[in-house]
């Protein structure tokens, strides 16, 4: 029965992790890639996370560790990254679009150098912060497995857009 257990919560956290494919393989149905798909793509990928984050995960702080701390906690977060936004300077960290042939990189290089650096450096983000997910939902497959079910698939929903997120950048790096 155990063993058992063991195979299936693995079975959910692999497919779960998967799913972030799912989402990568949009980029391959880019025919003439554009700036406006990339934007379109990266919007999309945020804004679904930001969904997630309302619809999924604050309910769930809320019944946790109650109304209060949760919405001060989630807003907290939001206010935390306006201040890193504050403090980073304007040079660093432009909000402007600018057109491929106005894009300055830092060292000389090309605005297709700066999109490859994004895809991997997200890759590598998510890679460290799909860890601590796997883990939970290996955890909670193992303690129950209709609750792990569903934590799963919570995980592979978010994991969609991740994959978005790493390959839209990269394929317009490489053009592959």
């Amino acid at each position: 029965m155990y063993q058992q257990n063991i195979i299936t919560a693995l079975l959910l956290t692999t497919a779960a992790g998967l799913s972030t494919g799912i989402g990568s393989a949009i980029a391959y149905f880019i025919r003439n890639p554009k700036m406006k798909y990339l934007s379109f793509s990266l919007g999309l990928s945020a804004g679904v996370m930001i969904y997630i984050s309302f619809m999924e995960l604050l309910p769930s702080a809320i019944q946790g560790i109650g109304e209060p701390w949760a919405v001060l906690i989630f807003f907290g977060g939001i206010a935390l990254i306006g201040v890193i936004d504050w403090l980073i300077p304007e040079s660093k960290n432009p909000h402007d679009y600018k057109g491929p042939a106005e894009i300055e990189i830092p060292g000389g290089g090309s605005a297709s150098s700066q999109l490859m650096r994004t895809g991997v450096l997200t890759a590598i983000a998510i890679g460290i912060h799909n860890f601590p997910e796997g883990l939970a939902t290996f955890g909670m497959a193992l303690t129950n497995v209709n609750l792990g079910a569903i934590v799963a698939v919570a995980v592979a929903i978010h994991n969609i857009p991740e994959g978005i997120s790493v390959s839209v950048p990269i394929f317009y790096a490489t053009k592959s």
